[in-house]
């Protein structure tokens, strides 16, 4: 049995967003619910002549990480397609 992965073309994000060292990956997933988007959020850094990237941030990271995470909240919720999006009528109580 031929191995699918191998046919298919490689899954590329739908939107990046970056400040500095920061970046969050946006990617779109087809559901049963219609489309979802996770994000990635990393760290570049440069060992040597090699870019790397981390899931690890260290105190001075966490101003950007924070802003970087509502630029890419900001882009999901403004690029949201669900089949079922539901606004709130006029009388619901929260």
């Amino acid at each position: 049995m031929a191995n699918q992965t191998a046919k298919s073309p490689a899954k590329r994000p739908v939107h990046e967003v970056r400040m500095g060292r920061i970046k969050a990956i946006i990617w779109e997933n087809e559901t049963r619910e219609g489309i979802r988007h996770n994000v990635s959020l990393t760290r570049i850094y440069k060992d040597g002549e090699t870019w790397k990237d981390s899931s690890s941030f260290g105190r001075d990271d966490l101003p950007l990480v924070a802003k970087v995470a509502d630029l890419a909240h900001t882009w999901v919720y403004d690029n949201g397609k669900t089949t079922a999006q539901v606004e709130p009528s006029a009388n619901s109580e929260f």
